[in-house]
This record gives C-alpha cells, sequence and structure tokens, in this order.
C-alpha cells in the first residue's frame, strides 16, 4: 500500500488540468491540446499536500532541476526524501527514474533511461488509455470533477490508475497541477490534498562542515544551504566553505573543479584546482586533518563512505601527501569532538 502512495504522490506533483469550463457531454474535448498545457513549470515553488489515511500521505514538492523537456522534482513526506525524473516526449508524460532516500543534491536529469512508466497521454479526452506499465492500466475517466482543497474548488481532469493491488486516483487543475490523489485498495482509503503553494521557496538543507582543531583532532559546525531551481551543489557548497574561511578547508583561490555523486560505485568525486595545494601552507599532520575534513564534509553530506580527491583531473600530489589514482578517502569519525 505504502509503495502504492508513493508512486501516486512522486509522479504527479505539478501537473496541470483541463480547462475549467466543462464541456458539453456532446462536445468532444479539443484534441489538439498538449501535454505542455497541462504542466506549468514552476521553478522555486513549494507544493504542500495534506494527507488522511497514512502518515506518508502528508508531503511537499519542491523542482530540483529543470532542462529542456525533463524535469526533476524532490518529495518529501517527513519520513523520507525522493526524487523523480519526468520528461515529456512522443506527446506523452512519463516517469524516467525515481530515487528513495536521496538527502543531498544531485542533477540526474543528464542520465540514459528507457522508456519510462506513462503518466498522461494524447489525446486528452475521456475514455483515453494506455498503459501505465506492464501491471497498470490508465484511463482518463472525467474531463470536470469538481475537487474541494483549502485553495478553493478546482474542475480537474480525472485519471485513474488501477492494477493487480488496487487503484490510483489523480486529479489535476488548470494552471493549478496536481490537486488531489486517491489511492484505494482492499480495505484502505488514502489521499493527498493540496493545501498550499509559496512562490520563491528554495530548498533548505543543513550540512555539517568538518574543519581541524589545533590538537589534532575536528571540529564540527552545522550550516544551513539554499538550493534554487537549477542550482549545483559545486557552487553552493564551495561558497559556504569559503564563507567559512576561518576554518581553513578551502583557502580564497581554490576552485571545486568537479563534484559529483557516483551512484553505481557509492562514492563521490571532487576534483580541486592546484590552488588548494599552492596556498594551503600546513605541515603534514594538518594537512591530513585538512583532507580528512574534506573527506568527512562531503562524505557525510552524500551519505558514502568514500571520496575522491584529484587536483587538476589528476591524483593528488603535494610536498607531504600522495593519493594514488583510483585510491578514495576514507570517512572517518574517530577523532571528531563531540558538539557542544
Amino acid at each position: 500500500m505504502k509503495k502504492l502512495l508513493f508512486i501516486a504522490a512522486a509522479l504527479a506533483m505539478i501537473f496541470t488540468a483541463c480547462n475549467n469550463t466543462t464541456p458539453q457531454p456532446e462536445e468532444p474535448i479539443n484534441q489538439e491540446v498538449s501535454i505542455e498545457e497541462y504542466y506549468p513549470i514552476m521553478e522555486n515553488t513549494k507544493y504542500s499536500y495534506e494527507g488522511e489515511g497514512n502518515e506518508f500521505a502528508t508531503y511537499t514538492v519542491l523542482v530540483d532541476y529543470i532542462s529542456d523537456n525533463r524535469i526533476q522534482i524532490r518529495t518529501d513526506n517527513g519520513g523520507t526524501e525522493s526524487i523523480t525524473v519526468l520528461e515529456i516526449k512522443d506527446e506523452q508524460l512519463s516517469i524516467l527514474y525515481s530515487r528513495g532516500e536521496t538527502y543531498f543534491r544531485q542533477n540526474f536529469l543528464n542520465g540514459e533511461y528507457e522508456d519510462g512508466k506513462v503518466l498522461l497521454k494524447t489525446p486528452l479526452k475521456e475514455g483515453n488509455s494506455w498503459a501505465y506499465d506492464e501491471n497498470t492500466r490508465a484511463i482518463i475517466t472525467s474531463l470536470s470533477k469538481e475537487v474541494v482543497t483549502r485553495l478553493g474548488n478546482y474542475e480537474a481532469l480525472e485519471v485513474t490508475l488501477e492494477g493487480e493491488q488496487g487503484k490510483t486516483i489523480n486529479y489535476y487543475a488548470k494552471d493549478m497541477g496536481l490537486v488531489k490523489t486517491i489511492s484505494l485498495g482492499d480495505g484502505y482509503e488514502v489521499s493527498s490534498t493540496l493545501s498550499s503553494v509559496e512562490n520563491n521557496m528554495p530548498l533548505i538543507q543543513t550540512i555539517t562542515l568538518f574543519y581541524p582543531n589545533a590538537d589534532g583532532s575536528l571540529d564540527t559546525i552545522d550550516v544551513q544551504i539554499e538550493f534554487n531551481t537549477n542550482d549545483e551543489p559545486i557552487d553552493v557548497i564551495e561558497k559556504m566553505v569559503k564563507e567559512l574561511s576561518l576554518h581553513e578547508v578551502l583557502s580564497p583561490n581554490t576552485t571545486i573543479n568537479e563534484l559529483y555523486f557516483d551512484e553505481e560505485e557509492n562514492s563521490v568525486h571532487v576534483d580541486l584546482s592546484e590552488d588548494f595545494i599552492r596556498e594551503m601552507n600546513a605541515g603534514a599532520s594538518f594537512e591530513a586533518l585538512i583532507l580528512q575534513s574534506l573527506t568527512n564534509t562531503l562524505g557525510n553530506y552524500y551519505g558514502v563512505g568514500e571520496v575522491y580527491i584529484t587536483i587538476d583531473g589528476g591524483p593528488y600530489e603535494s610536498g607531504h601527501i600522495i593519493i594514488r589514482e583510483g585510491e578514495p578517502s576514507l570517512v572517518n569519525f574517530d577523532n571528531v569532538n563531540p558538539k557542544e
């Protein structure tokens, strides 16, 4: 049941609906209406949904990335955060990729994905149906269902997904997107209804910065970071670390050339400019603490145990420390002081 709800919640966070004018029964819907008209992309907008019937039915949605005909959304139901990549192509809206337990920022739009699960497909008229996946059939069951929300009443497009384990009904309103979802099965009914829409709302996360202590240990400080739609962690994290320059992790002229999460290896790769070594001005012991600080900061944020550190695309090599090509730095909290 929770799996079915997750699919319904992560699928259709911001899709729009049909025209607010109720069509007469004898008049067919305008078949020239495109999927794009039912899909408003609102940057830096937070959608909140109020749930009934399950603790995970209440959730929020933010748009992480938008590029061409793809969008990445982030869903937070209070228990976990997940991301979903969607695409509009060939007159249909599809889910290309979903990933749970994703508490870090990463752009997954450019992956090579197979054909996904189809959420909407033209022509947008009552009775049109298609295969959502191999076990579930989708059908447009109404063009003008009235849906009551805290924000008002909406005349919505009703799309029903029905499979072996039950069915999910999604309601989309024009210029608003998903306004309600109902999941039904044997002995249960769970619903999520749009309760608020807030503009100019970035994703706010907390990152723990590790930094050297003169006694040979590491201290920490928790810092809030903000991501607007299409902001990359390479820029936000570098700016945050440099603003805390007193903690001596990155020198003023150091540039993060590349920073990314490797899903296959479950590791993080960071490539720094040569200024990182040239401006460090530290002995071997303190340099090791700086490297451990960087490793712990990135490893902790991305939730991995291995961080690969390179300099201008090549191996790390200073006067004191050499990190061989392909050798990871390991996250280690043994010498970290407790927070005060």
